[in-house]
């Protein structure tokens, strides 16, 4: 059957007839694409979400630079000085390091670790990085009050495995010259023994570091404790000296959670064993690092040659005007927000949207109840949590108020500061209070979605409700096998290895009988070993980290196969149109795969390989179909196929 008003929301001239969806569907989908999109010079990788937001980010700017002619003291105002004092380059040229040497002054003439603590925790203020990491979230273990939480931090390079892996021995003689540089256009002599004594203390920082499968561990990363305990784990160490320099209000610290407890304790060695020097001169290099993109060509050029060229591969830096918009997006986001959406959302979306998520809903429902692995005890409560979750679509109900912060449009670092200032105070405001519900994590332009496990909510900004992922004008299997499964891995978040932990209400706790755990885990190291065998094209030495990754890959196989399940739904019983040649169940593959489609360069897919949670994007598309059955039947694969996994390895969770 045909039907001649929809459209397959498919790019069928990009299809590869000569690599069919039996041998590869994500380079079927998207191989003659890859072949002729080059990398943007200033971009480490390009695809559908980055596309996106590049539209995205061109329709801000138009908003931010509207916003310099705004009402002085206003709201946009505000956001038009900050952009107008990025966009300062000329005055920013003759200042120097002008601009942080009052900080440097005041390094100098610390004389013992309290000074170290107190000026770490004035950096919070000073939007400067620090030892410590500070957020605020919901407890897991009393989800209705909020409390602070404590995370490792303190190193220069993206992750502890940086300073000990061989693979990235050149990463490391890069960073030494990155170190070296940025001294030097400090202006501190002997500037290669302070790089050496900065090496050698990250580097025993790093040791005390948890790995970053360890440090998603939901159960080993809840120590809720005393700030007495708390303080107790830096032996040596007086902590309430960084309280002090935090200026926090009275009580925020008496409950904390210390996410790695033996990171304090190695930190505490650390503090207590190496000379002051050092840590001076490590407090120095903090400055610098966390100010450079704020400062003059210099500065900016020379940290865009470590963080952007040897980490990614990315060899031109963004133009000014990029980052300008990134930073207001960062001070400032709902504030632009709120004006991306009266200007570029279609509401009628959101409508369109809510029947997708109902239909997701129903058809998780629907899969819980018939799964063949669990008892009726962890079933029902599945069934629980699933009724419990909150959906945002589009935007916040109540925007985010910035009266308290203060901007000017002729001090950029000043603004910098005032901008981490105010979110303290805006976080640490929180302990106490009610969980404001309403609160969202992402602004409305941003490209992507998220699963809140505190929350039990399930979130998806404005921006992604657009082709390739939405579109109201194309038939719906299309929409189902984009935005669908992106609504059903969110979702599914809260059902993968760790999400599972929480309940309907975002307590961490175990609503598990020990059998069905066991059968739950017999199938997520299943998972894990499959993605384990996988080396991306762009890094063919290197594998997969499935222990990593099986949170994301758990959201994208079910939230794959519910979205069919949901696509299913929606048709009420009757047969999909075939349009252009192709089936519902092909444009619903094809959809999915087409979603995936990005180009990366090898740096960009080595370091993401390292740190990030996702696996790289063509075995987020093909290894995840060759478990779901429906594949198979939509493009008749068989055993001979390369695509073809025996029905007896498929794994199937949700």
């Amino acid at each position: 059957m045909t039907d001649a008003a929809l459209t397959t929301g498919i790019q069928t001239d990009d299809l590869d007839a000569t690599l069919g969806p039996k041998d590869d569907l994500y380079r079927h989908v998207n191989g003659k694409w890859i072949a002729s999109t080059p990398i943007p010079d200033d971009k480490a990788r390009y695809g559908s979400f980055t596309i996106l937001a590049e539209e995205a980010e061109v329709a801000v700017r138009t908003i931010i630079e509207r916003a310099q002619e705004a009402e002085p003291g206003t709201e946009a105002r505000k956001v038009g000085d900050l952009y107008a004092s990025f966009l300062s380059e000329g005055f920013l040229e003759t200042l120097g390091s002008q601009p942080i040497d009052p900080l440097f002054i005041e390094i100098a003439g610390i004389e013992d670790i309290h000074g170290v603590l107190r000026m770490a925790g004035r950096f919070e203020r000073l939007g400067v990085s620090s030892f410590i990491k500070l957020f605020v979230d919901n407890d897991p273990g009393d989800p209705e009050r909020y409390v602070v939480f404590f995370e490792q931090a303190g190193l220069g390079m993206p992750d502890e495995s940086y300073y000990r892996e061989e693979r990235f021995a050149s990463i490391r003689d890069k960073y030494r010259e990155f170190l070296g540089a940025m001294f030097d256009l400090g202006g501190f002599a002997q500037a290669a023994d302070r790089v050496q004594d900065i090496i050698d203390l990250e580097t025993a920082l790093a040791k005390s570091h948890w790995d970053n499968v360890t440090t998603r561990d939901s159960q080993k990363t809840y120590n809720r404790m005393s700030w007495l305990d708390a303080a107790g784990l830096a032996e040596g160490v007086h902590l309430s000296e960084w309280v002090n320099g935090i200026a926090a209000p009275p009580g925020v610290f008496d409950t904390v959670v210390v996410r790695e407890p033996s990171f304090l304790t190695g930190l505490a060695h650390e503090l207590t064993t190496r000379p002051i020097s050092v840590w001076r001169d490590w407090l120095r290099w903090q400055v610098l690092r966390s100010y450079a993109p704020y400062l003059n060509t210099g500065f900016a050029s020379t940290n865009f040659s470590f963080y952007g060229t040897a980490l990614t591969g990315v060899t031109k830096q963004r133009d000014r005007w990029k980052r300008g918009v990134s930073l207001v997006e960062g001070v400032m986001g709902e504030a632009v927000g709120r004006i991306y959406v009266e200007e570029h959302f279609d509401h009628t979306a959101k409508a369109a949207m809510d029947d997708l998520v109902a239909n997701l809903i129903t058809a998780y429902r629907d899969s819980i109840a018939g799964l063949d692995w669990m008892t009726e005890e962890t079933r029902r409560s599945a069934l629980a949590k699933l009724e419990k979750f909150t959906p945002k679509i589009g935007y916040p109900a109540k925007w985010r108020d910035y009266s308290a912060l203060q901007i000017s449009a002729d001090d950029l670092i000043g603004n910098v500061q005032a901008a981490a200032s105010f979110e303290v105070d805006r976080e640490l405001g929180k302990i106490g209070k009610p969980i404001d519900r309403d609160e969202w994590f992402m602004t409305p332009q941003t490209i992507n979605a998220y699963y809140n496990p505190g929350f039990n909510e399930i979130v998806f900004p404005a921006a992604i409700l657009q082709y390739p992922f939405f579109d109201e004008s194309r038939d719906a299997a299309a929409n189902y096998g984009a935005i669908g499964a992106v609504i059903g891995h969110e979702i599914g978040h809260g059902f993968d290895d760790q999400g599972s932990q929480y309940d309907g209400d975002g307590r961490l706790h175990n609503w598990w009988t020990q059998a069905d755990r066991s059968a739950f885990e017999e199938r997520t190291k299943a998972l894990i070993a499959q993605y384990n065998e996988l080396t991306p094209r762009e890094v063919p030495d290197a594998h997969v980290n499935g222990a990593l990754t099986i949170g994301e890959n758990i959201g994208d196989l079910g939230g794959l196969a519910i979205a069919w399940k949901a696509y299913l739904i929606s048709l009420d019983g009757s047969e999909p149109p075939v349009i252009d040649g192709l089936t519902g169940a092909q444009r619903f593959f094809l959809s999915w795969a087409q979603a995936w489609r990005m180009n990366i360069r090898p740096e960009e897919a080595q370091r993401l390989l390292s740190i990030d949670p996702h696996s790289p994007n063509e075995f987020r598309c093909n290894q995840i179909v060759r478990n779901i059955d429906e594949y198979y039947a939509a493009f008749d694969v068989h055993d001979d196929d390369p695509m073809y996994l025996p029905a007896s390895q498929r794994v199937r969770i949700w």
